[in-house]
């Protein structure tokens, strides 16, 4: 992609669609805990004019304790607090990146190519400008070191090319803010009106894709045939429709469901069966003399020794029979 655009000067329309997609990859990643800490032109892939960021392995969680790594991405793409810390930064690193990217790809030069760490500081304040004293208290905090800055007003970004719209200028001004926490996130990015034309167009498409899902995947699948109170029957290999009979004695209750008498079965042969009462408790729950029903008494338990008076009462009515006796030839015992 590098040597594409080196060679190939963009215009605005298609810088505009390419840093879209790369604000969009890094929303994605953000979102999801993931920061890369390389971005570069060399990690970022296009085809077809489909932008890919690339080169997963410096990432890391956002939610990692610090510090992180210091020396860390490429050394003209290294955010100010990378240089300037012992580790202490955030994801906010990647969208320094992006900005020094769109200057290189609208410009096809580098926005800051210092030769070492201290010439790349250099560099940074002769462009932007010495930060103040709060935003160096920041990075004061996290190395034990003071800085003695020579103040400089800076130059602002140079504009080497002059069919940079000032929305273009606007958003890059904004990811190469000194102050990580004065710097645009990329969510923020894809709000910003440079984009406004990207929007329209994703949210076009957007449309026509949901039009076409509801051509093909109806609001309502079911049929509302479907939902009556009707069933189908195979009758000569045809399906038919036949409407539901209710019954004239048990009419529709409101709710789920409703209780209903099943017709009576006629057999021929079968004879019908009498009911046999018991007689024993037609005795026992039978009104007694003075009109109640005597009250049931539960049962004793007693052991398997043990006989109750009732059993006691039980006269066996078994005779003792002796067997005769057998002869046995051959001398058996």
């Amino acid at each position: 992609m590098k040597c594409f655009w080196r060679r190939h000067p963009l215009s605005e329309k298609k810088i505009a669609h390419y840093m879209y997609q790369l604000c969009t990859s890094l929303d994605h990643m953000h979102r999801n805990g993931i920061f890369h800490r390389d971005v570069k032109p060399e990690n970022i892939l296009i085809k077809q004019d489909v932008l890919k960021l690339g080169d997963f392995g410096s990432c890391r969680s956002v939610y990692s304790k610090q510090p992180y790594t210091e020396y860390i991405s490429t050394r003209w793409y290294r955010a100010p607090e990378c240089l300037l810390t012992d580790g202490f930064y955030t994801y906010k690193m990647d969208m320094w990146s992006a900005g020094c990217v769109l200057y290189e790809v609208a410009s096809l030069q580098p926005l800051f190519p210092g030769a070492n760490e201290l010439d790349q500081i250099s560099r940074i304040h002769d462009i932007i400008g010495t930060p103040t004293e709060n935003t160096l208290a920041k990075f004061k905090q996290s190395r034990a070191m003071s800085f003695d800055f020579p103040f400089k007003k800076g130059s602002g970004i140079p504009l080497l090319t002059a069919s940079l719209s000032p929305q273009c200028l606007s958003l890059l001004h904004a990811m190469v803010a000194y102050d990580p926490d004065e710097r645009i996130t990329a969510h923020q990015a894809l709000q910003h009106p440079y984009f406004h034309q990207q929007r329209a167009t994703e949210k076009q498409a957007l449309a026509s894709h949901w039009r076409k899902a509801t051509t093909f995947f109806p609001k309502h699948p079911v049929a509302p045939e479907l939902l009556s109170s009707t069933w189908q029957t195979p009758k000569e290999g045809q399906k038919q429709k036949q409407p539901l009979k209710q019954e004239k004695d048990h009419p529709r209750r409101p709710g789920p469901a409703y209780l209903m008498e099943l017709p009576k079965l006629k057999l021929a042969g079968v004879t019908k069966l009498s009911s046999y009462s018991s007689l024993a408790l037609q005795s026992v729950l039978a009104p007694g003399a003075n009109g109640r029903v005597p009250l049931l008494r539960p049962l004793k338990c007693v052991g398997a020794n043990q006989k109750t008076d009732a059993q006691k009462d039980i006269k066996p009515t078994l005779k003792q029979r002796r067997l005769p006796t057998v002869d046995r030839r051959g001398g058996g015992c």
